[in-house]
């Protein structure tokens, strides 16, 4: 199956998102781009688009919906690491499109919280994790949330792409994101009811392009 069938069945399965189709390919082809290149994936949200954070890396760093199974020669270079747990990991172990969630490392976050600016968290952590040619996506339902933006000037000035995922007007994500996926609607739960089938789609793609 091509990587672009996945955004048609979206689509078909969710035509209000038909207007936003150019921009789900482009924010795909930024992220191909990205991992043809070595390079890796940040994330970053608030509330319910935190747990989105968390959910897409649960989908790129391990099997989707294919096994991932590791290379013959990786096989081989684990058994002789360890006859015993190489073997085991040679089964077992799937391959992933690097990811972080930059929603979580509690004890990171809260030592800034309270030493220099929690609206700076993303920021922070974008400029230690990231480098050029990675790609910072960014989900916020109004496209207004002050960390978000914050970490998004800090991911430009690195030379990193970067990918709003938003609704509403776009806010000031739209404007400053590469690429921003505003989906049509206005109300929070609504957002984030598409914000779902839309990243689930680019993690299919992936997955579809690279294993």
């Amino acid at each position: 199956m091509e990587p672009m069938n996945y955004l048609e069945e979206l689509l078909t399965r969710y035509p209000v998102l038909t207007s936003i189709k150019d921009d789900i390919k482009e924010a795909y082809e930024i992220l191909e781009n990205c991992y043809k290149n070595g390079g890796k994936l940040l994330i970053a949200g608030n509330g319910g688009s935190c747990a989105d954070a968390e959910h897409i890396v649960g989908e790129l760093m391990k099997g989707f919906i294919k096994p991932r199974a590791v290379s013959a020669e990786f096989a081989e270079k684990l058994t002789e690491a360890d006859p015993v747990r190489g073997g085991e990991l040679a089964v077992k172990l799937q391959g992933g499109l690097p990811a972080i969630a930059l929603t979580g490392h509690p004890g990171l976050s809260t030592a800034y919280l309270n030493d220099v600016d929690g609206n700076l968290i993303y920021a922070q952590q974008t400029y230690g994790y990231g480098k050029e040619g990675d790609v910072l996506l960014g989900i916020s339902t109004s496209g207004n949330s002050k960390n978000i933006m914050y970490a998004m000037t800090a991911a430009k000035a690195m030379g990193m792409k970067t990918i709003g995922l938003t609704g509403r007007d776009g806010g000031e994500l739209k404007e400053t994101a590469d690429v921003s996926i505003v989906v049509p609607e206005k109300e929070t739960f609504k957002i984030q009811e598409l914000h779902l089938p839309v990243y689930h789609a680019l993690c299919l793609m992936l997955e579809e392009r690279f294993f």
